[in-house]
C-alpha cells in the first residue's frame, strides 16, 4: 500500500458501521410492509411496552386493516379488519359474543398504558382495556376501550413468514 493510501485512510476515518436491521415491532408510521402478499403503507401504530406489544394501522389503497404483533417466547401476528358494532358499558363485556353465527369464547383480558403514533382509532396515549376472543374455528375478534369509547375488530392469525419489511423510513 502506498504512503498516500495509508494517509488517506487514516484522515478518511472509520467506515460507518452498517445500518442495524428493524425488527417488526419497531416499525412505524412512514414504513412499507408486506403481509400475506400485500403491501402496505404503515400509517400509524400503538405500543404497549408493559405487555411487548404493537398495533399497526396498515393502508392498502382506501382499505385499512391492523396488524396485532406481540412479542413473547416467539413472536405472533393477527391481521384485524375493523367492524361495526357496539357495546354499552365497559362492565359489561361479555364472556362470550355472538357475531355473523358464530360463537366468540374469551380467551384474555388485560389493561395498560398506550403511546400513540400517527393515525390510529385512538389519537391519545392513556390506559387502554382490551378484550381478545376466539372461535372454535380459530377467528378471532378483538374489542378495545379508551377514553369512553369501544373500536372492534374481526380477524386471524397470520404466520410469522407471511410478514416482512419491505422499507423503513
Amino acid at each position: 500500500m502506498s504512503l498516500f493510501k495509508r494517509l488517506r485512510n487514516l484522515i478518511g476515518g472509520p467506515a460507518p458501521a452498517p445500518a442495524a436491521e428493524r425488527s417488526i415491532l419497531t416499525v412505524g408510521p412512514g414504513d412499507v410492509c408486506e403481509v400475506s402478499l400485500i403491501t402496505y403503507q404503515v400509517t400509524g401504530s400503538i405500543r404497549n411496552h408493559q405487555r411487548n406489544t404493537a398495533m399497526l394501522t396498515l393502508q392498502d389503497g382506501t382499505d385499512f386493516r391492523y396488524l396485532l404483533i406481540e412479542e413473547r417466547e416467539l413472536t405472533v401476528f393477527a391481521l384485524y379488519a375493523p367492524i361495526d358494532g357496539r357495546l354499552d358499558s365497559i362492565e359489561e363485556v361479555p364472556m362470550t359474543l355472538e357475531l355473523d353465527d358464530r360463537v366468540f369464547h374469551m380467551e384474555e383480558h388485560y389493561a395498560g398504558f398506550v403511546v400513540p403514533a400517527g393515525k390510529t382509532p385512538f389519537m391519545r396515549g392513556g390506559d387502554q382495556a382490551v378484550w381478545n376472543y376466539q372461535t372454535d374455528d380459530k377467528r378471532l375478534l378483538r374489542v378495545e376501550w379508551m377514553d369512553g369509547r369501544f373500536v372492534l375488530y374481526e380477524g386471524e392469525t397470520v404466520l410469522p413468514a407471511d410478514v416482512r419489511i419491505i422499507r423503513g423510513s
